[in-house]
């Protein structure tokens, strides 16, 4: 049982371990925002901003709601944000 409990936690950082995604929660973390305001603000394709979000997602570390045409993503752990605040204040 505490086996999966690590899995999942490596599930997390395997999430995290490319810098876009790791962008993208950045961006996130002062609230929610929606697909074309995250391609919009961060300079990367949208294939691969799309490819990112799905990620986090399956990763548990984001959310979606779909408001008529647009996904809007918000942070789901909130403590994410504070990990990566910690993590700059150690670089």
């Amino acid at each position: 049982m505490k086996r999966n409990l690590y899995e999942e936690k490596a599930q997390i950082f395997k999430a995290l371990s490319n810098p876009v995604r790791v962008e993208i929660i950045d961006f996130l973390a002062d609230g929610e925002k929606c697909v074309c305001e995250i391609v919009e603000n961060l300079n990367y394709e949208q294939p691969h901003i799309s490819k990112s979000l799905i990620k986090l997602k399956e990763a548990g570390l984001i959310q979606d709601k779909k408001v008529g045409l647009n996904v809007y993503y918000s942070i789901k752990l909130k403590c994410i944000s504070k990990f990566l605040n910690c993590l700059g204040e150690i670089l």
